[in-house]
């Protein structure tokens, strides 16, 4: 959860440099309605819509348990809407940045700026004008400290992960992902005006399911990766330490989802639901780590079963919380 991350189905990198330089486009011209509509698109695009919905769904969820499942409508409604700008903003930097890269990968290689849709000063306007109005909406319609959250998570994903890590160390989405890990807390804030225990597990359970996702998905374009320069865990330490490392992560997962439980905020149905699915994903996981399969075999069925598991154990939590 590309943490605000690198994608669900698209994850988040070339040599360290300097920002590459802004680009101003011309005017577009005008070409009947069919263009205007591929414009909206492509900025539609920018906003890295499918991982944006993952992580409205985690700050969903961490809405319901921090209010008991009493929703209140107008706050929930402010809160997806500025949190939706702050991870659109997020993705749009993110995008303008890794311009270089994008136009070398066959996986991104068909995004806005690549394909010469929107120019590079206008992506880069564009992300900036959602960070900024998005701080504003939250911190005016909601609280403070939501403002502040989310805005911690955008600067995170943008200068920490994407202009930092991403590009100079197989680490990059284990301590890039705390920014995917943000919209829990955001949205236990955003209900409360405080953060508690619970928020803190259910960061710690975004943070934790992000290496062995993304790694998944490093495996299947790791051609890719290496042909841009990107340090991803299996083309700089290779498909054994990437294996070994995901199943650490994953007992790691589990067991913050089952201390869940222990702060009162959720019932027995979600700990049995995270408990199997738990031991359903590590036992996969450990298996396929031993088994000879190759990397795209065991890539896959490691990228699906996390989703999977992800979805069960936050459905659980709006399904059984405690009042």
């Amino acid at each position: 959860m590309e943490t605000y991350t690198q994608e669900i189905a698209e994850s988040p990198v070339g040599d360290a440099g300097p920002l590459p330089v802004l680009g101003i486009a011309a005017p577009v011209p005008s070409a009947g309605l069919g263009r205007r509509w591929e414009v909206v698109r492509a900025y539609v695009e920018l906003t890295k819509p499918r991982i944006m919905l993952l992580l409205l769904f985690t700050a969903f969820s961490a809405m319901v348990v921090a209010s008991g499942g009493h929703l209140p409508l107008a706050r929930t409604l402010w809160t997806m809407l500025g949190l939706a700008l702050s991870t659109g903003g997020a993705a749009a930097l993110n995008m303008w940045y890794d311009r270089d890269i994008d136009a070398i990968m066959r996986r991104t290689q068909r995004r806005p700026l690549p394909q010469g849709l929107v120019a590079p000063g206008q992506a880069l306007a564009f992300g900036i004008i959602l960070g900024v109005v998005s701080t504003l909406l939250l911190a005016v319609a909601v609280n403070p400290l939501t403002a502040g959250l989310s805005l911690g998570g955008f600067l995170y994903y943008v200068f920490i992960y994407t202009m930092w890590l991403k590009r100079t160390t197989p680490q990059n989405i284990v301590i890039g992902g705390g920014a995917g890990a943000f919209p829990p807390l955001v949205g236990w804030a955003a209900v409360t005006g405080h953060l508690a225990a619970a928020a803190g597990l259910m960061f710690l359970i975004v943070f934790l399911w992000t290496p062995p996702h993304f790694w998944a998905l490093a495996l299947f374009k790791n051609d890719d990766y290496r042909r841009a320069g990107i340090p991803m865990m299996p083309a700089v330490r290779g498909e054994r330490v990437t294996k070994r490392q995901s199943v650490g992560y994953a007992v790691l997962l589990v067991a913050a989802s089952l201390l869940l439980y222990g702060t009162g905020v959720v019932g027995r149905m979600y700990l049995g639901v995270a408990a199997v699915a738990g031991l359903g994903f590590l036992i996969l996981t450990v298996a396929m780590a031993r088994e000879q399969l190759p990397a795209v075999k065991w890539a896959k069925r490691t990228f699906l079963a996390s989703l999977m598991y992800l979805a069960a154990v936050f459905i659980a939590m709006v399904l059984n919380v405690h009042a």
